[in-house]
């Protein structure tokens, strides 16, 4: 069974010889440069999956453009910058990607995932944190044009990239969460976001290609918001925000996870990395997630940590598909 076929299969609740084995963000580059300081050697991102027994799990993206010197403040900024966003060559070049990509993932032997830039994600790139939030009161209809564009924009990227390749799984890109909640109120993401969600999620889900929200930080109030949107997953699921997996597998039994390992006890030792895995363990048997550190690898671990996570993560992956 290919790694592709575990991975599908995993989000179809159905069992394998193993559960995945991906980074789905995998290490910060000051996490790369203490480990080639600590003996790794200097290789691809590709040849890493390869040194550490991971299955390679590909992202692709046509980005809408969010390449400014400063951000914008309102409609006639919008105006002013519209040229440079959307455009057509940002989706050439994914396509370019899909089609030298298409033989290995025909052949199962890597993983692909969607990036699409979310709705509260993008506006908030183009206006900065504080004078997006300000919009959803001040410039409603701002926000709106703003995500009315970006979906036209991911539905021409959706059609393209779906005659070409399928991917096994398209991840809205939000960050809406933080530590305390949403950044948000149900009412606004059911006027602002929840609109735009719906014009891509049944295209895609038609494919076979499953929906997950990427949203850092304590993301359990929202649950039902996205599930109500056609949203299937989330991630990464934090457990330092409080996020609990256990918790959310009981009251959604449906709901696809990815992430989740807390990334502060890797630099702890064995035994509390053990005791992660034991943590999670219960929602790893039950399917349909898709275990993997709660967010990039931190440098404050170390080459030899991480080759222990990687062991365990290997025995915890068999462990998780054996008969109780």
């Amino acid at each position: 069974m290919t790694a592709r076929d575990i991975f599908r299969r995993t989000l179809q609740f159905k069992k394998s010889e193993r559960l995945p084995m991906v980074e789905w963000a995998a290490w910060w580059d000051k996490t790369v440069e203490r480990w080639k300081g600590e003996g790794m050697p200097e290789m691809s991102w590709e040849e890493s999956l390869d040194f550490f027994g991971l299955d390679k799990l590909y992202c692709i993206l046509a980005s809408p453009g969010t390449d400014i010197n400063e951000k914008i403040k309102d409609e006639a900024d919008y105006d002013r910058i519209l040229p440079s966003l959307y455009r057509e060559e940002n989706i050439e070049n994914l396509l370019e990607t899909a089609r030298a990509l298409k033989p290995a993932h025909d052949r199962g032997e890597i993983i692909i995932r969607l990036w699409l830039d979310g709705f509260f994600w993008f506006p908030r790139e183009l206006l900065g944190i504080e004078n997006h939030l300000y919009s959803f009161y001040d410039q409603p209809e701002l926000i709106h044009r703003i995500n009315s564009d970006l979906a036209e924009f991911h539905k021409k990227t959706v059609s393209r990239l779906f005659e070409i390749i399928v991917p096994d799984m398209v991840g809205f890109a939000e960050d809406m969460s933080y530590n305390n909640g949403p950044m948000l109120s149900e009412e606004f993401f059911e006027e602002f976001i929840r609109p735009y969600y719906e014009q891509i999620i049944p295209s895609v889900k038609a494919h076979g290609s499953r929906v997950f929200v990427d949203t850092d930080g304590q993301v359990e109030p929202m649950i039902p918001w996205l599930l109500r949107s056609g949203v299937e997953g989330v991630y990464p699921l934090e457990h330092q925000a409080g996020v609990d997996i256990n918790k959310l597998r009981n009251d959604y039994p449906t709901l696809l996870m990815m992430g989740g390992y807390d990334k502060m006890v890797m630099n702890r030792g064995e035994e509390a990395m053990r005791a992660e895995f034991e943590r999670i363990l219960p929602v790893m048997r039950s399917g349909g997630y898709i275990p993997s550190v709660d967010h990039q690898t931190p440098p404050g671990v170390s080459l030899d940590d991480y080759k222990i996570y990687i062991k365990l993560f290997k025995e915890y992956t068999k462990k998780a598909v054996q008969d109780i």
